[in-house]
């Protein structure tokens, strides 16, 4: 009887333990009031200080790096990636051709947030880390007042309607 309780125990335990890595992984996912609430203070900072800030967006820490995203600084006037802490090797390079996995060139798409208030929201494939395929990212974009720039950060998620991302970020 004793070592039926134990394997009872155990596997208790072990659900236990699976069923919290599961809340603290889903914890770790950005949200998009998030990623709206960290584009808008990092646009308030290069608006601030300009192209000074751009150091600081290129560096794998907080605040512009958090949970499962970052925030990327794009010069729209020059056509460029001006700042991109997972990838490096993309800043100074033309992004205009750039083209998701189906076909789409999108950062083009992003830059329309210049003409946008409040920021835009942008739907493209794009793969996740450590995958080759494509999967569906969204990320908000938000022109940096008094600079060429457009700060953006994403998340990939299937669910989330672009009508319903704009509303979140009141357009």
């Amino acid at each position: 009887m004793k070592h039926s309780n134990i394997l009872i125990a155990l596997g208790t335990a072990i659900v236990l333990v699976l069923s919290l890595t599961d809340v603290a992984v889903a914890q770790d996912k950005t949200t998009a009031p998030e990623i709206i609430k960290n584009v808008q203070a990092a646009a308030n900072e290069l608006s601030k200080s300009g192209e000074a800030a751009l150091a600081d967006f290129n560096k794998k820490q907080a605040p512009w790096v958090w949970k499962d995203t970052y925030i990327f600084v794009l010069d729209c006037t020059k056509g460029v990636m001006a700042a991109h802490p997972m990838k490096p090797e993309l800043v100074g390079k033309d992004i205009m051709t750039v083209k998701d996995s189906k076909g789409t060139a999108f950062f083009g798409q992003l830059c329309d947030a210049t003409k946008a208030t409040s920021g835009l929201w942008v739907e493209y494939w794009w793969p996740k880390p450590g995958e080759t395929a494509g999967s569906r990212k969204v990320s908000y974009a938000l022109k940096a007042t008094g600079t060429p720039y457009v700060v953006g950060a994403g998340i990939y998620d299937d669910k989330a309607t672009i009508a319903d991302l704009q509303k979140l970020s009141g357009n």
